[in-house]
């Protein structure tokens, strides 16, 4: 067993520098393309971006590469020891890796790109149909739209109005959105992955996840006096909770039966 564990943790790496891979170049590009330095835009050799070591002009690679392949590797030994049950560790490989890419894409950029939601919602619908068949993964992806799709009015009426009263105290309003388009069809693809009706839980631990954290900022930036100076802060991507939440259930499926027994 301990040999076999060999193969997960080489797995593992390779899914870390997809990820990274991707969430270097999509954002840039929107294709595969050579990876860059993001400081100086100076192209890597492929020895020297595998290796993760700086780029031609000495600028380092930052810890990101470190953690997402630390993280990977983490995940793909458990998706070996305690693989989902109905698709199995191929496809729950697959899956680290979608979670992955949009991770740090929307940590980092706040985008959730069409290219990968392309991809996933193709993944999604076959994992879903595996675990839970044709209709409740449809009902799921359907359930998905519509609920967020409301989310999302909700968030262009609150912008709306917040940059009105902005406006009428002269301060000019950002650009942030409560929450984007993307964000739609990202529920409506992991809708896909966990079908009806665990759709709601996904999108119930998600806002949980994110309002204890918002929660946590807005103390912490009290405490520092920086709610002013760092106030976007507070508009954080909302992938990465409906990430964790779809990961959870999942991976997790006694996390999931804490919730609904039976």
């Amino acid at each position: 067993m301990s040999i076999l564990l060999i193969v997960p943790i080489a797995l593992g790496w390779f899914a870390g520098w997809i990820v990274n891979y991707l969430s270097d170049v999509l954002p840039v590009t929107r294709r595969f393309s050579q990876p860059t330095c993001p400081h100086c835009q100076s192209p890597y050799s492929l020895k020297g971006y595998l290796l993760f070591q700086p780029c031609p002009n000495g600028h380092a690679r930052g810890i990101r590469p470190w953690i997402v392949q630390a993280a990977m590797i983490a995940a793909s030994l458990y998706a070996w020891i305690q693989p989902p049950s109905k698709p199995g560790f191929i496809l729950g490989f697959l899956l680290i890796v979608y979670f992955g890419v949009v991770v740090v894409i929307d940590l980092e950029h706040r985008l959730i790109l069409h290219p990968t939601s392309v991809a996933g919602a193709l993944l999604a619908l076959v994992v879903g149909v595996i675990s839970h068949g044709w209709l409740p993964s449809l009902q799921g992806g359907l359930a998905g739209f519509l609920i967020m799709f409301a989310f999302y009015l909700l968030g262009v009426w609150f912008t709306r109005v917040r940059a009105k009263r902005l406006a009428a105290r002269g301060i000019q309003a950002d650009d942030e959105e409560a929450l984007g388009a993307g964000d739609v069809i990202l529920v409506t693809v992991l809708g896909f992955l966990v079908g009806w009706p665990l759709v709601w839980l996904c999108i119930l631990i998600s806002i949980l996840l994110g309002g204890i954290v918002s929660l946590f900022t807005i103390i912490a930036l009290f405490i520092t006096r920086g709610y002013e100076k760092n106030a976007l802060m507070l508009f954080i991507p909302y992938g990465p909770y409906f990430i964790v939440s779809a990961y959870l259930i999942t991976f997790f499926p006694r996390f999931v039966a804490a919730f609904v027994p039976g």
